[in-house]
């Protein structure tokens, strides 16, 4: 199966005379902050009432799919339209999200057809002829269908501020993409252990402290493959991640401000910002991290001015914020007051045997000489 491609990892529905300017926008700016690339149509995408090939193109070019259902959302036949191709094309892939907010609307209104989405849909009944009158069965189905996924609801008279809600929105679509940011090619032989002592050592429900563990051991035993395994299995539970591979290459090469750059977009969304200095990236990180729970991995550390501009002191991060750190060099952990950590050792003899027979198997599917071309 070809492996889906995306532009957009969240595209927005919504009626914009509603909530373009509130809401919505609202919620698009700090989207596009946390480092969110998401879509929202800029109207010239909008031509009568059926959806533009572009617009098409951006709703099958997306992950996220966050549908704001406002009280005039049904009197627009251009977003029952947008509504009901991203439910069609969302059917039955599990790698997308459809995530409906009820923005002071009652859900069972838009189950039922009852309220403005009732007296939309009289509406539009009285302006369709009668051939076109399998739109409005599609809608009606459309508007039920999206009622009854698990979303959110705001109310004006509730107990929440708006500004709180939208995060909440946030954490969750941030939280999805933690899931699939790392990729470990090599099958976890001999890990499977290992991931659950760090994993221990973390104490990841912890959420009065700020932890750091250092993962130790001789080059290619596997520290990587390990840091990214629990990497991987925690990820959901922080506001924020960023995993900064091969930190002493990258170093030598760009300088650590590029590896500041590169943590400062992966969890505040600072794309554009250009360092001089690994010093003023220093105040800059203390400053935007120091209220945020994030999850922070330094992949093959040599040098302790790293972890000087990096990860200076616990408290430039957020209460239940974990850092990893993966290094040869064990004394380059204790200068840096690093008190946590685990040793990876060599695999065993069964465990590498296991490991040459899966490689050994690889290699045979890829000289495979049936699969050759004659």
């Amino acid at each position: 199966m070809a492996v889906r491609s995306f532009s957009y990892d969240v595209f927005l529905s919504f009626r914009g005379e509603d909530t373009r300017y509130c809401f919505t926008g609202n919620l698009y700016n700090v989207l596009r902050e946390r480092g969110i690339h998401t879509f929202i149509d800029d109207d010239e995408l909008q031509k009568g009432d059926q959806i533009t090939s572009a617009l098409q193109e951006a709703i099958e070019k997306s992950k996220i799919f966050i549908i704001v259902l406002s009280e005039n959302y049904a009197s627009s036949s251009f977003c029952l339209n947008e509504l009901t191709h991203i439910l069609n094309f969302t059917k039955g892939k599990n790698d997308l999200l459809v995530l409906p907010v009820f923005y002071i609307v009652d859900p069972s209104d838009v189950r039922h057809h009852r309220g403005s989405f009732g007296e939309a849909l009289a509406n539009h009944e009285k302006k369709l002829n009668s051939t076109n009158m399998e739109n409005l069965e599609t809608w009606k189905i459309a508007l039920h269908q999206v009622s009854n996924i698990s979303g959110y609801h705001f109310q004006h008279d509730g107990d929440k501020y708006e500004y709180k809600f939208i995060k909440e929105i946030v954490e969750l679509v941030s939280n999805k993409f933690n899931r699939d940011l790392l990729h470990v090619s090599d099958a976890l032989v001999g890990l499977g252990s290992p991931v659950l002592e760090v994993k221990s050592l973390m104490d990841v429900g912890s959420d009065d402290v700020v932890q750091m563990v250092g993962i130790h051991g001789l080059g290619g035993v596997g520290k990587t493959t390990l840091a990214v395994a629990v990497y991987n299995s925690i990820a959901d539970h922080f506001e924020a991640s960023c995993f900064l591979e091969n930190v002493r290459e990258t170093s030598n090469k760009k300088g650590l401000q590029h590896l500041q750059s590169i943590l400062l977009s992966k969890t505040v969304g600072e794309k554009k910002i250009k360092l001089t200095n690994w010093r003023e990236g220093i105040h800059i990180i203390k400053r935007k991290l120091k209220e945020k729970k994030v999850l922070l991995i330094l992949d093959d550390v040599d040098e302790q001015k790293q972890l000087q501009a990096i990860i200076g002191s616990p408290d430039w991060f957020g209460g239940g914020s974990r850092v990893i750190i993966t290094t040869r060099d064990e004394h380059l952990l204790a200068l840096h007051n690093v008190k946590i950590t685990y040793k990876v050792r060599e695999l065993n003899e069964k465990h590498a045997l296991q490991l040459l027979s899966q490689k050994a198997f690889e290699l045979e599917k890829e000289v495979d000489p049936k699969k050759k071309k004659k």
